[in-house]
């Protein structure tokens, strides 16, 4: 269901759907066990995702720049100060290796499926590494749905300065605005449209946009929902 106070949509499909990984499509909810072990807070996960994209975006504005496993580390032991826990390393070690080890959310095989089999072409951009995203898609068996797996490592800038999308745009020899770009975060979906993508935001959770910022094209709750937007409003596949 596409929420009503989106604008109206474009009419055509586009040629291409380039996908955020970490919460668009896999489920961290899977790292609660290991924050409840690490700090006997389920929902410190959550803290510490959101400390490792501040560590992202700051990077960004200051054109630093670690991998993203880096940021991730560095925000589990800004996290554990933060909370006056002693983390010891092997907690840590699972925590990160769990990270490559997500399961999808339970709408994503459908909803991919359905669009590669519509004969979309399908991407991922992320501001993970390249040997972790496809560590990732593969242990969540997602990774035959792509044709091309992108890392802003290559260009080593984050998502959503404009560099990633327009190396995403260039290998996929697409012009930016040939092309849906679809995440869970307002920010990447920002960043997308900043860069001339058509953009799609997955409000999973409760999630929201930012409303200081122009709205997406679409607005769904899940992948499924996305494919039924687009193949199931009479746009001939």
């Amino acid at each position: 269901m596409i929420d009503s106070s989106t604008p109206a949509v474009s009419a055509a499909r586009p040629a291409a759907i380039v996908f955020d990984v970490n919460e668009t499509l896999l489920d961290m909810s899977a790292l609660d066990p290991l924050f409840a072990d690490a700090f006997g807070d389920k929902g410190v996960r959550r803290t510490w995702f959101a400390q490792t994209i501040a560590n992202v975006l700051a990077a960004t504005l200051l054109g630093s720049y670690a991998d993203f496993g880096e940021m991730q580390r560095a925000a589990l032991e800004m996290t554990a100060k933060r909370r006056g826990v002693a983390i010891d390393p092997e907690r840590v070690r699972r925590i990160l290796r769990g990270a490559l080890a997500l399961p999808a959310h339970g709408d994503v095989h459908a909803g991919l499926a359905r669009l590669r089999d519509a004969g979309v072409r399908l991407a991922v951009l992320t501001n993970g590494t390249q040997a972790a995203v496809e560590a990732q898609l593969e242990s969540a068996r997602l990774r035959p749905y792509f044709e091309t797996i992108l890392s802003a490592d290559t260009v080593r800038r984050y998502k959503p300065a404009p560099e990633p999308y327009a190396m995403a745009a260039e290998r996929l020899e697409l012009a930016p605005g040939d092309m849906l770009f679809v995440a869970a975060h307002d920010w990447d979906v920002t960043g997308a449209r900043n860069a001339g993508y058509r953009t799609a935001f997955v409000a999973r959770h409760g999630t929201s946009l930012n409303p200081l910022d122009a709205p997406p094209e679409r607005v769904v709750p899940d992948v499924r929902a996305l494919a039924e937007a687009l193949l199931g409003s009479g746009v001939a596949a």
